[in-house]
C-alpha cells in the first residue's frame, strides 16, 4: 500500500521534528503494512520556508536510513503544494514538486475556503501537463460547508484525495461525515495519511480503510489503493461514476 501525503521528512514543516521522529515514524509505517510512502513538507506555505535543496538532502537521508535498516519501504519525493498562480512556473523550474516525479501535484487549498481563483490555476496547471489533486478536501470549509463545491473544481479537471485521518474519526464527526459524503458522491479519487506526528497526526491508514470496510465500500477501496499505485506509474486515475455503482464498472476519466 502506498501513502500519497506525509510530513515524514525531518525539520521542514510542522511534521517531523527530528531525524528521531522521523524513525518512529517509519517503524509506524512498517506496522501499518505500508510499503511506500510519497514525502510531501509543505510548499510555498506561508508559515513556512520551502528550501527545496534542504528537501533534498533530507529526503536523501530518510532513504539512506530505510536502507541501512532494511525497512520494507520505498520513500518518494513530493511536496504539499500551496495554492498560487505561480505555481506551474515553480514546478517547470522545480521550485516545486509534484508526486513522485508524475504529472500529479498535491494542491492545498487554505483551510478556510476555495479562493476565486483557484479554478484558473487548476485550468493552468492542466494546460501546462500537471493533474492537480485537492489535498484534504473534506477539511476545507468551504466544502463543508457545500460538498458540492468540490465539484466544480472536478469538471474543471482536478482530482481529490482524503485523509485517512478524516475517515477514521479523528478530526471529528463533522469532517468525517464530509468525507463519507464525498466518497459516496465518487468526488474522492485518491488516498492519503497525512501523518504529522506519532500521536497527535499519526497515519490512521488502516483505521480509515476499516470504516470504508464496514460500511461495505469495498469496490472504493479497491480503487483508493489503486490510484495511489498508479501515481507511483504516472498512469491515469480511475474513478467511479456516479450511475454506475451498482454495476461496479470502472471507468478511465481519460478515455
Amino acid at each position: 500500500m502506498i501513502d500519497t501525503h506525509s510530513h515524514i521528512l525531518p525539520a521542514l514543516d510542522d511534521g517531523a521534528e527530528t531525524m528521531e521522529h522521523t524513525k518512529r515514524l517509519l517503524n509506524m509505517a512498517v506496522n501499518e503494512q505500508l510499503t511506500g510512502i510519497i514525502a510531501t513538507p509543505h510548499g510555498h506555505h506561508p508559515n513556512f520556508k520551502t528550501d527545496i535543496a534542504a528537501l533534498h538532502m533530507q529526503l536523501k537521508t530518510v532513504k539512506d536510513y530505510v536502507k541501512e535498516a532494511q525497512l520494507p519501504l520505498e520513500i518518494y519525493s513530493g511536496q504539499e503544494c500551496r495554492l498560487s498562480d505561480k505555481l506551474p512556473e515553480r514546478l517547470a523550474n522545480g521550485e516545486a514538486l509534484t508526486l513522485a516525479e508524475s504529472r500529479y501535484v498535491l494542491l492545498e487549498l487554505p483551510s478556510s475556503g476555495i479562493p476565486a481563483y483557484t479554478v484558473p490555476v487548476i485550468q493552468q496547471l492542466i494546460t501546462s501537463g500537471y493533474i492537480p489533486i485537492i489535498a484534504h478536501a473534506e477539511r476545507n470549509q468551504g466544502i463543508i460547508q457545500k460538498p458540492e463545491r468540490l465539484k466544480k473544481l472536478l469538471i474543471h479537471g482536478a482530482m481529490a484525495q482524503v485523509t485517512a485521518g478524516s475517515l477514521s474519526g479523528s478530526f471529528g464527526k463533522s469532517i468525517q461525515k464530509t468525507a463519507l459524503q464525498l466518497i459516496e458522491a465518487n468526488m474522492i479519487h485518491v488516498y492519503g495519511s497525512d501523518v504529522h506526528s506519532e500521536d497527535v497526526r499519526p497515519f490512521h491508514f488502516n483505521a480509515g480503510l476499516d470504516v470504508l470496510e464496514k460500511k461495505n465500500r469495498h469496490q472504493m477501496i479497491d480503487i483508493l489503493l489503486e490510484n495511489n499505485d498508479r501515481i507511483l506509474l504516472d498512469q491515469d486515475l480511475y474513478v467511479l461514476e456516479p450511475q454506475d455503482i451498482e454495476k461496479g464498472k470502472w471507468w478511465n476519466i481519460f478515455a
